[in-house]
């Protein structure tokens, strides 16, 4: 993937064999797929899926849509400021335009994108040609190139196809947490034939499925690949943790030294854990688990303080 970023990124990101004896007792390999390396500031499938819009835009400016801790708002300003491209980013919440900036917020603001307030409504409409059109003019961005709230379109997923390409040699099944699915879309349909992928959805609601499908019909013409979700670690929905989930990350932080960001990877690992005691996986296969993001520096646990409640990807 050609990249118009002017800092290399670090592709194809590493692979690491994890020793543990939760996946070794069962005749397991577990391999973390490093996407968390590409580029300090577009992390993971972030890389991945925004390259290839910023390339589609051909110089316009940018707009998307996140709630007021999104990761996606976040990379998306940090890719405007790299390249100097102009980025607008609709938030989820008028009442929050009163309101002092969160961290997440302010990182999008220092890095030079505008913010533009919807309430909460209009923001559930965004997609309906009329109220997209109506919140553009109001924000000052017509003219602008849309990526979609997540960053998950064709051409996202059609970039995230190399995950695959990269991981077919190495492993039987590769698993990734989910939340929009466009990342799962590309990988799945890239990983050569005998291979599956696996995505755990961080999300409630079921509705990934047809999500998935749709976004690799929309990028391939049809369903690609061999794959499946799992719908059982999403611990109450977006943004959400449980008490056992935090053991388990921290616990997994001290036994191999790496950082676990909470709200995706550690519910992706969680499951995996629990799907191998379940005796999921076929003994002698090779497990890898995409590591899409890390905790951010101002919070060393990976968890932004999101309000509860929330139950759609940021």
């Amino acid at each position: 993937m050609t990249s118009p970023d002017p800092l290399t990124p670090r592709l194809p990101s590493p692979h690491q064999e994890i020793r543990d004896d939760r996946f070794g007792r069962h005749g397991l390999r577990l391999l973390l797929k490093r996407d968390d390396l590409i580029h300090p500031d577009l992390v993971g499938n972030k890389w991945r899926k925004l390259v290839p819009n910023i390339a589609a835009a051909q110089g316009r400016a940018l707009v998307t849509f996140g709630g007021a801790y999104s990761n996606h708002l976040r990379a998306t300003a940090a890719a405007g400021r790299l390249l100097g491209v102009p980025t607008t980013g609709v938030v989820r919440g008028q009442e929050l335009a009163d309101r002092p900036l969160n961290p997440s917020l302010a990182r999008c603001a220092a890095d030079g994108m505008r913010l533009h307030f919807v309430d909460r409504p209009t923001y559930r409409r965004k997609t309906e040609p009329d109220t997209l059109a109506g919140i553009l003019r109001a924000a000052g961005a017509e003219g602008a190139y849309v990526v979609p709230e997540g960053g998950s379109n064709a051409e996202a997923v059609r970039g995230c196809r190399a995950l695959g390409v990269e991981l077919g040699g190495h492993a039987d099944v590769v698993a990734v947490a989910c939340g929009t699915g466009g990342t799962l879309a590309g990988l799945a349909a890239g990983l050569p034939a005998g291979r599956r992928a696996l995505g755990v959805p961080v999300l409630r609601g079921g509705f990934l499925e047809a999500d998935v499908q749709a976004l690799q019909e929309r990028a391939f013409g049809a369903r690609s690949g061999t794959w499946s979700l799992d719908d059982r670690f999403h611990c109450g929905g977006y943004a959400r943790t449980t008490p056992e989930l935090e053991v388990f990350a921290r616990d997994f932080e001290q036994r191999h030294g790496l950082p676990v960001e909470r709200l995706y990877v550690a519910k992706l690992l969680y499951g995996l854990v629990t799907l191998a005691e379940e005796g999921a996986f076929a003994r002698g296969s090779t497990i890898a688990a995409v590591v899409t993001g890390r905790p951010f520096p101002e919070d060393p646990d990976g968890r932004p303080g999101t309000p509860p409640g929330l139950n759609r990807p940021l």
